[in-house]
């Protein structure tokens, strides 16, 4: 997502979108830092369980990404940005 070249004022309704948008790409964050967390917890307690926790570890990171490019296409979309390729 490029930066526009001149300022931007936003609507009440704009900025009421963005605001939840921001929430849910929080929110989807925070769940997959807590699976780590919670997964890392559990090896840390129980070291056999390593093997059987490594899928969820590895899942997240990619997930977060995912979040992260959901977020930036939908801002594109809402604020008639031209994607970067």
């Amino acid at each position: 997502m490029e930066a526009p070249k001149q300022s931007v004022t936003l609507s009440p309704e704009q900025i009421g979108e963005l605001s939840q948008k921001l929430s849910g790409l929080r929110h989807d964050t925070n769940n997959h830092l807590s699976l780590i967390l919670a997964a890392v917890e559990l090896i840390r307690r129980r070291p056999e369980t390593a093997l059987r926790m490594w899928n969820t570890l590895a899942e997240q990171p990619p997930k977060i990404s995912e979040a992260i490019a959901r977020f930036t296409r939908e801002m594109e979309e809402t604020f008639h940005i031209p994607p970067r390729n």
